[in-house]
């Protein structure tokens, strides 16, 4: 039950009448059996706010900062029309823009309301419950009553670096040979045979072809397909730093999306896997058509742990999963400590079997720091950044002792600068 604001102007008016024409008990019993009885009548004659039914249609998933609609159907079975208002209650992060509404559901009949929601976290964003207030015929009393009206919308990754792939597939084009001319590498396959033109690598001349055409002949070689990437992102305390509008682990997955969907257009298979001290999703097996799908649903409800990873355990699970040789791309971060007690010592067993690619995101703060020469305070401040820039160079240098690549860039020029660096493998045959 809830009283509505008519129902308190009715009290006030009825304590002036009592104040200035009844002011003894008798005038008192009479107003409040007044205002009782409205109320009651009101009660009586609502429509049934339990006897409603409800159901959910529409958007099931959304890339984060677009919109999605849900449609609530509400039906009423009841003998009496349910007038009043609804709220459909969802949680904050799902930015739901239509709260308490106006509702008429007549007898046997159903209505529809829409709500449009703009998450602003990536994750599952699910609905709270219905609440509906049945006003009476006079406006001064209401039936409510809330139901559970089970949906989830899931936000998935934006994938702002998309905006990348379509210069670094003209560069894969190029090495593939469908723009420009096949390029010869360690590692590379044949495709054809064609003339010597000036300029060719001596090296490529097929001499037997040679003898018997009436021109030199020389091989041509592609990039090599249907290698194996690994996407490992590292979940861990280090991945909730922020840095810019998110956090480590959002730029973590924004350039991982770019390097999956760069890598399937090359014919390569693409796993994922995100760890800590557990695995946090997985992706293998994904056919190239549906990789992409596959990777926002898995990266969608991931967070940052709050714990140190794992470094043993997480190569661990990547040698376990994989036996070829294959390239391991580690998105982490390139703090001393955890790379030096934690990765460092279990390193060479990754990388004798495999490639290591490791993408750190840089802060940009610290470089604008590193800048800094205005005042006393400000060169303290670069020189507290100049030392944690000297400690990256010092772990990149550490981790390309031990057989893997670096690539330490700020959040928007990461994704960009590690598919040019998968690129470049591809290219020199080192996948």
């Amino acid at each position: 039950m809830a009283l509505t604001g008519r129902a308190g102007l009715l009290a006030l008016a009825g304590a002036l009448v009592v104040g200035l024409l009844l002011p003894h008990w008798t005038g008192v019993l009479v107003v409040s059996g007044v205002v009782l009885a409205g109320v009651l009548a009101d009660l009586l004659l609502a429509g049934s706010v339990r006897r409603l039914g409800f159901s959910r249609s529409g958007a099931t998933a959304v890339r984060l900062g677009e919109e999605a609609e849900v449609t609530l159907r509400v039906r009423n079975p009841g003998r009496r029309a349910v007038r009043g208002t609804l709220r459909d209650a969802w949680p904050p992060s799902a930015s739901a823009r239509t709260g308490r509404q106006p509702i008429d559901v007549p007898q046997g009949q159903a209505r529809q309301i829409v709500t449009v929601l703009r998450p602003t976290r990536r994750g599952d964003r699910r609905a709270s419950r219905v609440t509906v207030r049945a006003t009476g015929p006079l406006g001064l009393a209401a039936r409510q009553g809330s139901h559970e009206v089970p949906w989830t919308v899931r936000a998935l990754p934006p994938f702002h670096s998309r905006r990348h792939l379509p210069g670094r597939l003209d560069r894969l084009r190029e090495l593939d040979g469908r723009s420009a001319a096949l390029v010869r590498g360690q590692g590379t396959e044949f495709d054809s045979l064609r003339e010597y033109v000036a300029g060719d690598d001596v090296r490529s001349i097929d001499w037997r072809a040679t003898a018997r055409a009436a021109d030199v002949m020389v091989r041509t070689w592609r990039p090599e397909r249907d290698r194996h990437v690994v996407l490992v992102l590292d979940t861990g305390r280090t991945a909730a730093g922020r840095v810019g509008d998110g956090t480590r682990l959002d730029a973590a997955m924004d350039a991982a999306l770019l390097l999956a969907a760069l890598a399937s257009r090359a014919g390569d298979r693409v796993d994922l896997l995100a760890y800590d001290r557990q695995v946090r999703a997985s992706v293998q097996g994904a056919p190239a058509g549906s990789l992409l799908p596959a990777l926002v649903e898995a990266m969608a409800p991931l967070e940052p742990a709050l714990v140190e990873s794992d470094a043993r355990g997480m190569v661990g699970e990547v040698l376990r999963r994989t036996r070829r040789r294959s390239l391991v791309v580690l998105v982490t971060g390139l703090d001393p400590a955890p790379i030096e007690q934690g990765l460092l010592p279990v390193l060479p067993s990754l990388t004798a079997r495999h490639r290591l690619l490791l993408a750190a995101v840089a802060d940009p703060v610290v470089a604008e720091m590193a800048r800094g020469r205005g005042d006393a305070e400000a060169v303290y401040g670069a020189a507290a950044a100049e030392r944690t820039l000297a400690e990256r160079r010092h772990v990149t240098a550490l981790l390309g002792r031990h057989g893997a690549e670096v690539v330490d860039a700020v959040p928007e020029e990461l994704s960009p600068a590690l598919a040019d660096r998968y690129l470049a493998l591809k290219a020199a045959g080192r996948l």
